[in-house]
């Protein structure tokens, strides 16, 4: 593949040089056009040593070959990192002030931009505006990570790691991954994951065996797939991926208040992660201790809210167009087995998908295969999904934008 990598004038820039390595080692031939403000962080010689090709900043050079045309149309897939709020907002305008710039112009395949600056910049609405700005002209923009930035401050803004970014361009590379078919570019995804802890004391908690390996590889595959992705991380014993919005919860109730809040500009919701049904009715201030001269303690649980039943009804009250998608961890019992039960479940939780596994002792919860059956509100087929929970999360995604495209085709 015939690879322009773009690099922008932000201190991130050091990173690139690693994200440059992955793509030649993986046999691609890269051309790399740094900006100006690019070189006074990363030199030349780096970038020509590394890339094995010359480079160049200015449309002046090698003009016989009319370079600013050339190069954005003979190249498979674009790659800008660090994309800075400058280049950003060039990008949006069309402007055409530098090679890089006229490049990005004469694309004929994908483009992908991998954003970083401070949290301020990212967040200002000019920003935010030129981002989807690229994103409805069918550009690939990450989000960035969460972090430590540049001195002591810390939020949005990061650049995503080399091996995310490396991930998310060959993902636009292959198949039919062209300017505008990624299947959910433009789409906003929240996405639940990991198990919900309900503090008894300081020091305990009720919880569950959810490692949320299964809702980070979906986070994975909606951002490989061109979308927004949100995620709602509860307990997790697995790092959530780069390149996307990491909101952290422990509570049942928190997890509502946030799935809430974000669904209100959510094209798809994903409650992957595992709720707690209950919560105790009161929590100790201080450690429960075990007293020979006392009786055991009774602890009294309340009900949780059916977060994904109310999902369901705010979406009805004015969301028509959003497609909601529930898991559920079934076992069999005398009432019924798996399917059974799930089917139930996704009548009761009006749902349009559920992912249904089977759960037990060394099945599903921290283990790194799964197996699921995906049941449609629609009544359609059963669809079966097994390997690994990556493979699964491609198989749940792509369902997902099979369904969007079908049910709630965009504006």
């Amino acid at each position: 593949m015939r690879i322009v990598l773009g690099v922008g004038g932000g201190i991130a820039a050091y990173k690139v040089a690693s994200l440059l390595r992955l793509f030649t080692e993986a046999g691609h031939n890269v051309t790399v056009i740094p900006t100006e403000a690019a070189n006074r962080f990363v030199g030349v010689a780096t970038w020509e040593a590394l890339s094995g090709n010359p480079v160049s900043n200015s449309v002046f050079d090698d003009v016989p070959s009319v370079n600013h045309v050339r190069l954005g149309h003979e190249a498979d897939l674009i790659v800008v990192a660090p994309a800075t709020a400058d280049l950003l907002a060039r990008a949006a305008g069309g402007h055409a002030n530098d090679l890089l710039t006229n490049t990005l112009l004469m694309a004929s395949g994908p483009v992908l931009m991998a954003p970083a600056m401070h949290t301020e910049m990212w967040l200002h609405a000019a920003t935010q505006a030129n981002v989807e700005k690229l994103r409805s002209r069918g550009v690939t923009v990450l989000e960035p990570a969460s972090g430590r930035l540049t001195g002591s401050d810390s939020g949005p803004g990061r650049l995503p790691e080399p091996d995310a970014i490396f991930a998310a361009a060959l993902a636009l590379m292959q198949g039919n991954a062209v300017p505008g078919q990624l299947p959910l570019a433009g789409r906003t995804v929240t996405i639940s994951a990991g198990g919900t802890r309900e503090p008894l004391d300081p020091v305990r908690f009720l919880g569950n065996r959810s490692s949320g390996k299964q809702g980070v590889a979906l986070a994975v595959a909606a951002r490989d797939a061109g979308a927004s992705v949100r995620l709602l991380a509860a307990h997790m014993d697995v790092p959530a991926p780069a390149g996307v919005e990491v909101v952290r919860v422990e509570t049942a109730l928190q997890l509502r208040e946030a799935a809430l809040r974000a669904a209100a500009d959510s094209d798809v919701v994903i409650m992957a992660a595992a709720v707690a049904d209950f919560r105790p009715a009161e929590v100790s201030d201080t450690k429960i201790k075990k007293r020979d001269d006392t009786a055991d303690p009774v602890i009294n649980l309340l009900r949780n809210p059916d977060i994904l039943h109310e999902l369901v009804e705010v979406r009805a009250a004015g969301r028509p167009g959003q497609l909601i998608v529930g898991f559920a961890a079934e076992t069999g019992d005398a009432e019924g087995d798996v399917l059974d039960h799930a089917e139930a479940k996704l009548r009761k939780k009006g749902c349009d998908l559920l992912v249904v596994n089977h759960v037990g002792e060394g099945l599903v919860f921290g283990q790194d295969n799964n197996s699921v059956v995906i049941l449609s509100r629609t009544g359609s087929e059963p669809q079966s999904a097994s390997g690994s929970k990556d493979e699964v999360a491609a198989a749940v995604i792509d369902r997902i934008s099979s369904e969007l495209s079908r049910v709630f085709p965009r504006a």
